[in-house]
């Protein structure tokens, strides 16, 4: 049989159809794949939503030679004039993002990210990424931030991988998100020099190590989600500090 050869389409949701697609992608992810759950989850439908969406942009990959299947990959973004919106950032429940927000600078929170299983390790993350650059790019932004999650709440099974990013990691203080107090978890559980950082590198996740090679660092403390069923840890990029030979890349692919 002939090797399944994809047609991607990306693009920002338009149609309440176009936002059910993504919607769908995530509940198979984060819901069925992932064992997680959300007050607005709707079980019945298949749809992992929130009260946030509405005040998002969705930047969703399909695939044209699968027209019957819902999104491929899905990325949600909130910029900081959609903030005012809705007063707050999603992240906002687990991370004090204060530092960012006093800074003056253009923020965008990305969410949501996810990728269909038949589709990883591919190049399904490569377009998502390249739409998220020229987004921001449009846009002016300056910064990005989210979370990006390890799967299970076991911190002792994460304690390599968590202790790594603290120290090798860690942002700068104008940059730097802090886990809240109440749900605070800290990060360096094992000393730099125990670490076998080859294979802590290797467990971490994938999103995770593509803000990284952004130039990325993640936050201060960790933050157990416990309905999603993961340990998020908080990330954030600053567009100036991107090696420009990254954003050649993707540069390249797009014609900007």
């Amino acid at each position: 049989m002939a090797a399944h050869i994809p047609d991607f389409d990306l693009r920002l949701a338009e149609t309440e159809a176009d936002l059910r697609a993504g919607q769908r992608l995530r509940y198979e992810v984060f819901i069925e794949e992932l064992g997680g759950t959300g007050a607005l989850v709707d079980h019945d439908a298949r749809l992992e939503r929130d009260r946030f969406d509405a005040f998002c942009d969705h930047l969703l990959l399909f695939d044209r030679a699968r027209p019957d299947a819902p999104a491929v990959a899905a990325y949600r973004l909130m910029r900081d004039d959609m903030m005012r919106r809705v007063g707050r950032f999603y992240s906002e429940d687990e991370y004090d993002l204060s530092v960012l927000k006093s800074s003056g600078r253009r923020l965008l929170e990305l969410g949501r990210s996810c990728v269909h299983p038949e589709y990883r390790g591919g190049a399904a993350l490569f377009h998502l990424w390249r739409g998220l650059l020229a987004y921001v790019e449009r846009h002016r932004l300056e910064v990005m931030f989210g979370v990006a999650s390890f799967h299970g709440t076991d911190v002792g099974a994460h304690a390599a991988p968590l202790s790594l990013l603290h120290h090798r990691h860690l942002a700068p203080p104008e940059l730097r998100i802090r886990a809240r107090p109440e749900h605070f978890q800290a990060m360096d559980l094992r000393p730099e020099a125990g670490i076998d950082r080859v294979a802590a590198m290797r467990a971490v996740p994938g999103l995770l190590k593509a803000y990284l090679r952004l130039g990325g660092f993640v936050g201060e403390g960790a933050f157990i989600d416990v309905p999603f069923n993961t340990v998020d840890v908080g990330v954030v990029v600053d567009i100036t500090r991107i090696p420009k030979r990254v954003l050649a890349v993707y540069a390249a692919e797009t014609g900007a």
